[in-house]
């Protein structure tokens, strides 16, 4: 191949088919950009979806004959699933005093860390459902970034 030849196809090959380590670094950075304000999307979208959760859970549930009537159905499906617990509640860990730090230890004290929703659940099991043979556990059902997330509180049964 002649001089010529060659110059004219690495100026062609150079114009058409790659790009400079310039504009690859300027690719790379404008793709890490559109990456990182989706993933800044997203993380609002889950923080604004976590506060209206709180929000929600913070307000006391009207308690009606349907609601108790559902939830018992859906008590004893799970039995009859051979299930001996099903999960009642999930709230961010934010929602107790101590951030969830008694519910991880296991402490005694634990429900008096509960507010809201959670709290108003834990005092109708205390009221009415503990007598008749059922038990309540909560634990952190989940770990971002290695930190206590949600709490789940689970009806148990034997």
């Amino acid at each position: 191949m002649s001089q010529s030849a060659a110059t004219h196809s690495t100026h062609h090959l150079g114009d058409e088919a790659f790009m400079s380590v310039s504009d690859l670094k300027s690719y790379v950075a404008q793709v890490e950009s559109a990456k990182a304000s989706q993933s800044y999307a997203a993380i609002q979208q889950a923080e604004n979806a976590k506060r209206d959760l709180i929000d929600k859970l913070m307000k006391r549930i009207d308690i009606t004959p349907e609601r108790t009537h559902a939830f018992m159905n859906r008590v004893k499906l799970a039995a009859e699933r051979g299930e001996s617990e099903m999960q009642v509640v999930r709230f961010p860990s934010e929602m107790c005093s101590d951030h969830g730090r008694a519910i991880n230890n296991t402490e005694e004290g634990w429900p008096d860390t509960l507010v809201g929703a959670p709290r108003q659940f834990y005092e109708l099991w205390k009221a009415d459902l503990q007598p008749l043979g059922y038990g309540l556990k909560a634990m952190i059902v989940d770990w971002p970034a290695g930190f206590p997330g949600d709490v789940g509180m689970f009806l148990t049964w034997k």
